[in-house]
């Protein structure tokens, strides 16, 4: 008997007849004994039709309101799913993120999994229902529901896998597995049999959209391997675990990762005093905006003012814009720059700890290309260089080449 928490995607579940795919697969590789829970995105592009929607309402589409939208999505798809079970002939049950006992904190379009209880969700599974869970939600401690970001659905299903102590959590998908670039930027990807948790969580944020970020965390918590594979083909895909399990590593890094949601807000002569830095920042998270690849200029002692360049996703960008206007009240600023043409291009990979030249090598191949660099960010495993939106998948393709292909290794 095993327990598997299986999760498919919104390409997956687009209409009735992948529903029903999905459910004869479910049926055909389910042993007597198993217990079955699936975690399901909104049906195709439907988030995207209601974003759309809410647009022709209001210009500023977030808050508690989008988040009661958003979460109808999902509610579709799973009463779909448990109808299609039950046309052929098997127990089955859809629950909310809510009724499946997951609570969430209250930062509505980005809330964090606090805790999951799944007693009901056990309760189902012993009166022998597959139980169909909504993904992308969970319930705050007053009772409003939370979205959990993009890919929020993978983060469901690993923390519902952890919680309950899953033997593994598949996480089905339209690729075949975890590639060393994006195989449609990139046709010479290389697809990896198993990634540690480390490298895929540096991967997923720095733009690998195979992964949730929250979901890579949620499975190294909780020590859950997590199976990235196909819905459209038997074949083996990725396996994301502690360690590695097969000795050595061909290359010198594991993936190169590219993100174009991504916009590079300048402050331009800012005061420079101690806690300026500190006021800028605190009210961007007080308001739930990442901000990444923070540069501050040197101090000009004549002026005493100085630039400070930072990263925040496109979504964020007008809600920063608002967040540092006010501050402008009380800090000295004299300009707002806020670029949004520029993507970030990553390498990533554990074998970068023993193997130096590394950076050298990704600015070299940047470099030759006559791609500029205007903002570099490093950490134990990766390398990460902001750089213009046009020539950012003309970077992908040559810095994997390199290391993948002409440069083996």
């Amino acid at each position: 008997m095993a327990l598997i928490v299986k999760k498919f995607g919104g390409s997956s579940v687009a209409t009735p007849e992948k529903i029903f795919n999905i459910v004869n697969r479910v049926l055909r590789d389910k042993k007597d004994e198993d217990k079955i829970v699936i975690v399901v995105s909104a049906m195709g592009d439907t988030t995207d039709d209601l974003v759309s929607l809410a647009k022709q309402i209001t210009s500023h589409p977030y808050g508690r309101e989008m988040d009661m939208l958003l979460s109808t999505g999902e509610q579709i798809s799973i009463a779909l799913m448990a109808m299609a079970f039950a046309e052929k002939g098997h127990k089955a049950i859809s629950m909310t993120g809510p009724q499946a006992g997951i609570q969430s904190s209250a930062a509505f379009g980005k809330g964090r999994i606090l805790n999951v209880d799944p007693k009901r969700v056990f309760n189902a599974l012993d009166e022998g229902n597959v139980v169909i869970v909504a993904g992308f939600q969970g319930i705050t401690d007053i009772g409003d529901i939370a979205t959990l970001g993009r890919g929020g659905s993978d983060t469901t299903a690993v923390a519902l896998a952890g919680a309950m102590k899953a033997d593994i959590c598949e996480i089905f998908t339209d690729v075949d597995g975890v590639y060393s670039t994006d195989p449609r930027v990139a046709p010479n990807a290389i697809k990896l049999k198993e990634v540690t948790y480390g490298e895929m969580l540096e991967m997923a944020r720095l733009g690998a959209g195979v992964m949730q970020p929250r979901a890579v965390e949620m499975g190294h918590r909780y020590g859950v391997p997590i199976h990235v594979r196909s819905t459209f083909t038997d074949e083996e895909g990725t396996i994301i675990r502690e360690e590695y399990t097969m000795s050595g590593q061909d290359y010198a890094i594991t993936g190169v990762a590219d993100d174009t949601n991504a916009a590079k807000i300048s402050l331009i002569h800012v005061e420079d005093k101690p806690g300026v830095a500190h006021q800028i920042f605190k009210a961007l998270a007080d308001k739930n905006v990442d901000v990444d690849m923070i540069v501050q200029g040197t101090h000009n002692k004549t002026t005493g003012v100085t630039n400070i360049v930072f990263t925040v996703l496109q979504d964020d960008v007008v809600l920063a814009k608002e967040v540092l206007e006010e501050l402008r009240k009380t800090i000295h600023i004299d300009e707002i720059h806020i670029d949004e043409d520029v993507a970030k291009v990553s390498v990533v990979g554990a074998g970068m700890l023993g193997t130096p030249g590394v950076a050298s090598r990704m600015f070299g191949i940047l470099g030759k290309e006559n791609i500029n660099i205007e903002i570099i960010s490093t950490s134990e495993i990766s390398i990460t260089c902001l750089v213009n939106k046009d020539r950012v998948k003309d970077a992908v393709r040559a810095i994997h080449d390199n290391f993948f292909i002409d440069g083996r290794g």
